[in-house]
């Protein structure tokens, strides 16, 4: 297998870092009744989907995958802009980031991401990866408070994503499914699809 491997371990560790403080204090729900998880973890998980797919994937741009995966929530969740990624990493990856992140002008959250779908789908595949390995990061488990109608609307999600992205990255794309299946067992036994 080909692959561009080319990218520093200390520009990497360098946006950790700025990764890291961006998101700090940031939490989310967590699978156990009451539980908090810091944010960090998310981009981490992302970031292990994507470096596990590299090894699997022919001619993928690793440094621009592992950065957009790193940043993909930055302009969305904190005070981080475009304009800043782009003075910090360059267009390619600041491109790749505004296109995963939602349009808060769009209200209706179906459209909102269709429309990043589109925009994502104008992206080199690297950023194609991003979305899946998001997705599949936030299928392992759903947060404690969702109910059975926001899983499936999850799942519904997840088909779409898989659907829209699936010929970016076979590796992912089969991941993907795999998790879409396996996320059913949240489900109560009367609704499963």
């Amino acid at each position: 297998m080909q692959q561009q491997k080319d990218w520093s371990i200390d520009e990497i560790q360098d946006i950790w870092q700025l990764v890291s403080k961006l998101h700090d204090g940031q939490k989310y729900g967590g699978f156990n009744e009451g539980e908090r998880v810091e944010y960090i973890n998310h981009i981490g998980s992302v970031v292990f989907e994507v470096l596990n797919a590299v090894r699997y994937t022919e001619n993928i741009n690793t440094d621009l995958a592992i950065k957009c995966a790193m940043l993909h929530d930055t302009i969305e969740d904190t005070e981080i802009n475009f304009e800043k990624v782009i003075e910090i990493l360059g267009n390619q990856v600041a491109s790749g980031v505004l296109a995963l992140t939602k349009d808060d002008k769009i209200e209706n959250s179906s459209e909102k991401m269709l429309d990043s779908l589109r925009r994502i789908k104008q992206q080199p595949i690297e950023v194609w990866a991003v979305k899946m390995a998001d997705r599949i990061s936030n299928l392992y488990q759903p947060p404690f408070y969702w109910n059975d109608d926001k899983k499936l609307n999850y799942i519904a999600e997840a088909e779409i994503i898989y659907n829209e992205l699936k010929d970016g990255n076979e590796y992912l794309a089969n991941r993907l499914k795999v998790k879409i299946n396996e996320y059913q067992r949240f489900l109560s036994s009367n609704q499963l699809v």
